[in-house]
């Protein structure tokens, strides 16, 4: 990267708040000044249903920013959920100037990140999102986002990375739905790190039966946990913390449960380079 960075603004998934832009480079230029530029597409305000516009215009924007040679880097505007429709697409269009970039994202857009680890981008790491400003302490993890986008600041990574370790991280959702299709990347020997939030115990228990019981995922050198935020199930009462589903499962399957992972769906959210560090 040159010394001004410009960091491309991309929203595979859902749309974000109008006044989001104006948060994130206001804070951007107070810690940054002119260092950093933030570029919004305008896709990212487009509407159609919850998505940040169409299909197609999900991929249309993610390409214009992705293979423009001016943009250092790619930042997914918020999670939700779309990522995986426009996948194909955006992935069959990515020039080289698009794989030279930096890209970040975590939640939905894991779906996209998984593609892109798949085919070999080498810049990728899950962190905080502009639309993060929104939280509880938001700031901190924009702030954690920009560090390493800018300055591959250490102090913004996971703290259990272990250089020349392979690890990756993900929602355990987004996962465990894209197995088996053209966006499953190769995890053999990687740390995976999980998080979740906003479902019931007994759909982690599913997810994980299915996640565990994939041969692919078998061959992983074990599982990381991060935090869960577990829905209360008022209709019935699962015996098991998310925690304790994890172990059982890995358990079950031969996996290496490794403890605790420092990210999830929060201000405190950490980045984990795809790959290691």
């Amino acid at each position: 990267m040159g010394e001004r960075v410009r960091i491309g603004v991309v929203a595979p998934s859902s749309f974000i708040d109008p006044a989001v832009p104006d948060e994130v480079t206001a804070f951007a230029r107070a810690h940054y000044g002119d260092r950093v530029e933030l570029v919004f597409d305008p896709q990212c305000f487009a509407r159609h249903g919850h998505f940040a516009g169409t299909d197609a215009e999900r991929a249309e924007g993610v390409l214009r920013i992705a293979n423009d040679p001016g943009i250092d880097a790619v930042w997914f505007a918020r999670g939700g959920y779309g990522s995986c429709r426009p996948a194909e697409a955006i992935l069959a269009g990515l020039d080289e100037a698009a794989r030279r970039k930096a890209w970040m994202g975590y939640s939905d857009g894991g779906a996209l990140l998984a593609g892109l680890y798949r085919a070999g981008f080498p810049h990728l790491a899950h962190g905080p999102l502009p639309h993060d400003i929104r939280r509880a302490g938001g700031e901190a993890a924009v702030a954690r986002a920009l560090s390493w986008l800018v300055d591959r600041d250490p102090a913004a990574l996971e703290p259990n990375l272990v250089r020349g370790e392979k690890t990756v991280a993900f929602n355990l959702t987004i996962l465990s739905q894209i197995l088996g299709t053209p966006l499953e990347p190769d995890l053999t020997g990687h740390v995976l790190m999980l998080e979740e939030v906003g479902e019931y115990a007994y759909r982690i228990d599913r997810m994980m039966f299915h996640l565990t019981g994939n041969p692919a995922i078998r061959r992983v050198k074990g599982i990381r946990l991060g935090r869960c935020y577990v829905d209360e199930n008022p209709t019935a009462d699962f015996a098991m913390t998310a925690e304790e589903i994890v172990r059982f499962w890995c358990e079950r399957s031969g996996i290496a449960f490794l403890g605790a992972a420092d990210i999830g769906h929060d201000a405190g959210n950490r980045v984990v380079p795809f790959g290691g560090v």
